[in-house]
């Protein structure tokens, strides 16, 4: 094999996303104030800005918290839970759109989270196709029979609501889902990965709409049910480009403080370095020795060439 560039045998190509895009602030390590002393997980918004008829009854129902999942590189997670006013539970709800409360009945169509497509702020806009969206749960319900949810929605130009109602000018623009309940993980971390369904009727898919909810039904449950939400990510499967470089023998590994990649056929390009969490933290070009400076763990190599992109995996175990 010849070598391209001056580290251990990297595993065969990974279904870990490079190129592909991710949902901003996955990991919740960022925060902001949004009504002093209250806070939300930038890029996403719970009942704190929630907007409609109802919303200046609105409570706080989310901390940022220091229990995360195992083996996170992370250093916070969100928590929201269930609130009872007046015999009605209103459920812990965290997304990337926005909340509308416009009823007090909790399964009224006016109580729906929208991706405000116009707006930043409460929206998240997603041009690629993932294969599965993975996330790390805790979810503690009072009663361990009560399941919570996990709501994904591609979708194209449309302010797509997502509510207890179905919203039949929202469905001509569903493009995929990725929908699951959440039974109580027993005061556990537990990983999950809920797999798309390209459903339709739309094909091309501009925006994503993500929810997470302590209750699958609205309104259900009881008060203080507890749900924290750590390390959310969108897998893509490899492509045929990738198909095409690994049949091309190329190795990655790290040795000696330096970044090796191998090939029976000449790279030139970048190679980008990521974390587990996918947190880009190096990238390099394939023309010289590329130094290698991270903590010991399990980082992820993307190289963009000529012949396509490929994937790798590699443990680091010496800084």
């Amino acid at each position: 094999m010849k070598r391209i560039v001056p580290i251990l045998f990297a595993s065969a190509f990974t279904t870990f996303a490079f190129s592909q895009q991710q949902i901003t602030n996955s990991g919740f390590e960022d925060w902001e104030v949004v009504a002093t002393p209250d806070m939300e997980p930038l890029n996403w918004n719970s009942f704190l800005t929630a907007d409609g008829d109802f919303s200046g009854f609105a409570n706080n129902q989310i901390t940022r918290e220091t229990d995360v999942q195992p083996g996170s590189s992370g250093t916070y997670s969100a928590h929201i839970f269930s609130v009872e006013i007046f015999t009605v539970v209103a459920n812990g709800n965290l997304t990337v759109g926005r909340i509308n409360m416009g009823a007090i009945d909790p399964g009224s169509a006016n109580n729906y989270n929208s991706s405000i497509i116009a707006d930043g702020e409460f929206s998240e806009a997603l041009t690629d196709t993932p294969d599965s969206l993975v996330f790390w749960v805790k979810y503690t319900p009072v009663n361990g029979a009560t399941l919570g949810k996990v709501a994904t929605i591609l979708h194209d130009d449309y302010e797509y609501r997502d509510g207890p109602q179905v919203h039949a000018g929202s469905t001509p623009h569903t493009v995929a889902t990725a929908t699951e309940t959440i039974a109580t993980t027993n005061g556990q971390w537990v990983r999950k990965s809920v797999p798309f369904d390209y459903v339709g009727p739309a094909s091309t898919n501009t925006f994503i709409l993500i929810t997470f909810t302590t209750s699958s039904v609205a309104g259900g449950g009881d008060d203080n049910d507890q749900m924290w939400i750590d390390d959310v990510e969108l897998i893509y499967n490899p492509t045929s480009g990738v198909d095409e470089l690994e049949d091309n023998n190329v190795a990655v590994s790290v040795n000696n403080g330096e970044l090796n990649v191998f090939s029976e056929t000449p790279l030139t390009g970048t190679a980008s370095i990521f974390t587990a969490n996918g947190q880009l933290v190096q990238t390099a070009a394939l023309d010289g020795a590329i130094p290698f400076n991270h903590a010991p763990g399990v980082y992820f190599v993307k190289l963009e060439t000529p012949f396509g992109i490929i994937s790798k995996k590699i443990v680091h175990s010496q800084q």
